[in-house]
């Protein structure tokens, strides 16, 4: 199974975890779910009125420079952990 199999696999199956994670593990999928589809973070940083936004755009942000590849196996390892 290639590592974009498997990053589509693990997707999936975030939305199915048994319990639901703590808000910093759901900002570092979240981040890592942008960075592994999408590459650096792109637009301008939310404002300060949109705190969720912000904390998103940020936890995105700080993986500037991560490839894709390397985004997409953590992803896959942080899914797999949760299960």
């Amino acid at each position: 199974m290639s590592l974009k199999d498997q990053f589509e696999a693990a997707a999936a199956a975030s939305k199915n975890l048994p319990e639901r994670p703590d808000n910093a593990t759901l900002l570092k999928i979240y981040a890592l779910y942008k960075q592994g589809s999408g590459g650096d973070a792109d637009g301008k940083r939310p404002g300060f009125t949109d705190m969720v936004g912000r904390a998103k755009w940020d936890a995105w942000n700080e993986l500037k420079g991560t490839s894709q590849e390397e985004a997409q196996q953590q992803y896959v390892d942080l899914i797999e952990s949760l299960k």
